[in-house]
C-alpha cells in the first residue's frame, strides 16, 4: 500500500510534464481509435452480410444487366428458397452532394429477404400497395427531415427523368451494424415507364439476390446458378453477399493498408512519448532509488515502482483518449455519413487501444528499470540533493 502511494506521488510530482504527457497520449489514443473505427466502417457492409444470401450479376461487369426471364429458372435451382431482384437507380435528390444509395427492387421478396430492416406492419402494407411508394432508412430520413407521406423527387441519371415518389415507410436497423441510409422503391414502377419510353432497356435487372437453404450449400448453389446460364448471351457470376461486398472494399485496399500502417505508427508515437518521460523521471530519482536499496528494497520493488508509474501515466492518457473518441467519432460520422453510414466505436476498438496502451507502458518501463536496478548505491547517493 505504501509503494502504491509512492507510485502516484512520483507520477504527479512534476505536474506540467505529467499533464503534457497525458495529453500527448490522449491525442494519440484518440487518433488510433478514429483510424480503427474508420477501418471498421469500411468493412461494415461485409460484417453485416448474411451467410445464406448470394448475389448473381452479369459475369462481365455489374454495369451490364441480366434479363428478368432468369427469375423463374433461378427459383427452380435446388437449394434456392427465395429470389429477389433490383437495380442500382443512382438518382439525385435536390443536389449532387446529397448522395445516398437508392435502388429499385421487387418489394415483397426484398423485405422478406432482409429481415434486418425493421418496418412497421402498416407502413409495409402501405408501401407494397403503392406503386410509387418508397422506403427510406432512419438516418437518411432524419438528415433530410422526411416524414411518412412526404413526396420525394429523384432526378434520374441512369434512368432519365423526374421520379416522384411517396415515402410510405421509414425502416430502422435490427442492430447498430445495419445500414440505415438506404432508399428503395418499386422496380415495376420504373420498368413500366421504360417499356413506353425506352423499351430496349425494359425487363432487365442489375442483380438477383438469392437466399439458400443453409450457408453450407452456398458455394454449391452458386456454381449451379452459373452453370445454368453458362454459354448464354448474359452469363452470370454468383458469389456470397459477403464476397460481393468485399469486392467493393478491395477497390480501396491500398488506402486501407495505409490507414492500418498509420494506426500502428500512432502506437509507436505513444511509446516514444512515455519512454521519454520515464527516462527523465528515472534519471531525476536515481538518488531516491539508491536510498531504497539502502533500506533493503530489491530490484523487484524498484521495477514495480517504475512500471506502476508508467502504467498510471499511460492509463490516464489512454482513458482520456477513449473518452474523447466517442464525441469525436460522432462529429466525424456527421461529416462522413454519405460515405460511411455505419460509423461506431466498437468495444473491440476500445479493447485494442487499452491493450496497446498497457503494452506501451510495459515497454516504456524496460530501459528505466534496467538503469535503476543497475545503479550502484554509492553512485546514486552521490546524486542526492
Amino acid at each position: 500500500m505504501m509503494l502504491l502511494r509512492v507510485v502516484f506521488r512520483n507520477t504527479f510530482r512534476n505536474p506540467l510534464r505529467t499533464t503534457l504527457t497525458v495529453l500527448g497520449i490522449a491525442v494519440a489514443v484518440l487518433a488510433f481509435g478514429l483510424l480503427r473505427t474508420l477501418i471498421g466502417a469500411w468493412h461494415a457492409g461485409v460484417a453485416a452480410s448474411a451467410a445464406n444470401r448470394l448475389v448473381t450479376r452479369n459475369a462481365v461487369s455489374l454495369v451490364f444487366p441480366l434479363p428478368i426471364s432468369y427469375l423463374e429458372r433461378l427459383r427452380q435451382i435446388e437449394g434456392v428458397t427465395r429470389v429477389s431482384y433490383g437495380n442500382w437507380f443512382g438518382g439525385i435528390y435536390l443536389d449532387e452532394k446529397n448522395f445516398f444509395p437508392n435502388f429499385v427492387v421487387e418489394p415483397r421478396s426484398y423485405l422478406e429477404m432482409y429481415p434486418e430492416f425493421i418496418l412497421g406492419s402498416e407502413e409495409k402494407e402501405s408501401f407494397l400497395k403503392d406503386r410509387k411508394g418508397c422506403v427510406a432508412g432512419r438516418k437518411i430520413a432524419r438528415l433530410f427531415g422526411w416524414e411518412v407521406g412526404d413526396t420525394v423527387t429523384l432526378r434520374g441519371t441512369i434512368f432519365p427523368g423526374e421520379w416522384d415518389l411517396v415515402l410510405r415507410g421509414i425502416y430502422r436497423g435490427r442492430d447498430r451494424s445495419i445500414d440505415e441510409t438506404l432508399f428503395f422503391f418499386h422496380w415495376d414502377y420504373v420498368n413500366e415507364t421504360l417499356r413506353e419510353a425506352m423499351p430496349r432497356r425494359a425487363d432487365k435487372v442489375g442483380f438477383f439476390t438469392v437466399s439458400v437453404r443453409s450457408p453450407e450449400i452456398a458455394a454449391e448453389v452458386g456454381a449451379a446458378i452459373d452453370n445454368t446460364f453458362k454459354n448464354s448471351l448474359a452469363e452470370t457470376l454468383t458469389e456470397t453477399e459477403k464476397a460481393f461486398q468485399q469486392s467493393f472494399v478491395a477497390m480501396s485496399s491500398a488506402l486501407i493498408v495505409v490507414i492500418q500502417i498509420v494506426s500502428v505508427l500512432v502506437i509507436g508515437i505513444i511509446l516514444a512519448v512515455v519512454a521519454n518521460t520515464m527516462v527523465m523521471s528515472t534519471r531525476e530519482r536515481s538518488g531516491e532509488y539508491a536510498v531504497f536499496k539502502c533500506l533493503g528494497f530489491g530490484g523487484v520493488h524498484l521495477a514495480g515502482l517504475i512500471l506502476g508509474e508508467s502504467v498510471v501515466l499511460t492509463g490516464s492518457g489512454c482513458l482520456l483518449g477513449i473518452v474523447l473518441t466517442f464525441p469525436a467519432a460522432g462529429l466525424l460520422q456527421r461529416e462522413l455519413s454519405n460515405f460511411f453510414p455505419v460509423f461506431h466505436v466498437t468495444p473491440g476498438t476500445i479493447g485494442t487501444a487499452f491493450l496497446a496502451a498497457m503494452l506501451v507502458a510495459l515497454g516504456a518501463s524496460v530501459l528505466p528499470t534496467r538503469s535503476a536496478v543497475r545503479i550502484r548505491i554509492a553512485e546514486g547517493l552521490a546524486r542526492v540533493g
